[in-house]
């Protein structure tokens, strides 16, 4: 299957690192003009260069700001107004005791992993129906389905994905615009190597860590491995493109087999 994005711009939010990083290498080595997407100007110029080197493609630059903040959100729409495809993948999560959750960090895990993508679609979403095409697809994760008992808060926030991507699919019905998210399993990042190292030991050598961390906080991986980000990043560039112009309102699963269930 060949996938050419060419003269369509994406936007990647959260792509200075991580799984939004692998996705804007994937979007801009099919063609796309990507926009990197960070809170700081300097990060997101170390990744605009880091996007450019790992897809040996031209077509990407940055747009800095804080989409967890109104203000954060107009400058990164101030700078891209108009996108061909979106892909929602700033979050942030972290292990905490459900009783000692309080109410503000509920409330910025909301702003920062719901309301962050919810701003953009609402700003781009007009421009892709008017058109006649377009890509949305939000970053969840397989704790919106099996939620974990250390992540209550990041559970609901991904959770909320779902029915955001699955809402604004209807808004988008017969537009030729599509809306779907991708359930993320359990994928090795640096983040994620610091969550891995915080519950099992720092101690342990990598691969250690990461299989007592499978076999005692995700034993339900048929994977039996983190997942790397490249292997999101294909799924993202296949909904992206013409090719899956059937599939929408979707929540298509890249988990590793983690949550138990045929559907979704």
């Amino acid at each position: 299957m060949q996938i050419d994005l060419s003269g369509r711009t994406a936007l990647v939010t959260g792509s200075t690192q991580g799984i939004g990083q692998a996705i804007a290498v994937g979007l801009a080595g099919a063609g796309a003009h990507v926009v990197v997407n960070g809170r700081s100007q300097e990060r997101v110029a170390q990744a605009v260069h880091a996007v450019r080197a790992a897809s040996r493609s031209d077509e990407v630059t940055g747009a800095a700001g804080d989409l967890a903040t109104e203000e954060g959100a107009a400058a990164v729409l101030g700078t891209t107004p108009a996108v061909d495809i979106l892909v929602n993948s700033l979050g942030i999560f972290g292990a905490a005791s459900p009783l000692e959750i309080d109410d503000a960090e509920w409330l910025r895990y909301f702003e920062v992993n719901v309301l962050s993508a919810i701003r953009l679609i609402r700003a781009y979403l007009a421009g892709m129906k008017k058109r006649g095409w377009g890509r949305v697809v939000n970053i969840a994760s397989d704790s919106a389905v099996a939620i974990p008992a250390e992540m209550i808060h990041y559970g609901m926030t991904k959770t909320s994905l779902l029915a955001v991507s699955r809402g604004f699919a209807k808004d988008a019905a017969g537009s030729g615009v599509t809306v779907n998210s991708v359930i993320a399993g359990p994928t090795h990042t640096g983040g994620v190597e610091d969550f891995v190292r915080e519950l099992v030991g720092a101690e342990l050598p990598w691969d250690e860590a990461q299989h007592e961390f499978m076999v005692r906080h995700r034993p339900q991986s048929l994977l039996q491995r983190l997942i790397e980000p490249e292997e999101i990043a294909n799924m993202v560039v296949y909904l992206a493109s013409p090719h899956a112009s059937a599939t929408t309102g979707g929540a298509l699963r890249v988990d590793g087999g983690y949550v138990d269930s045929i559907l979704p």
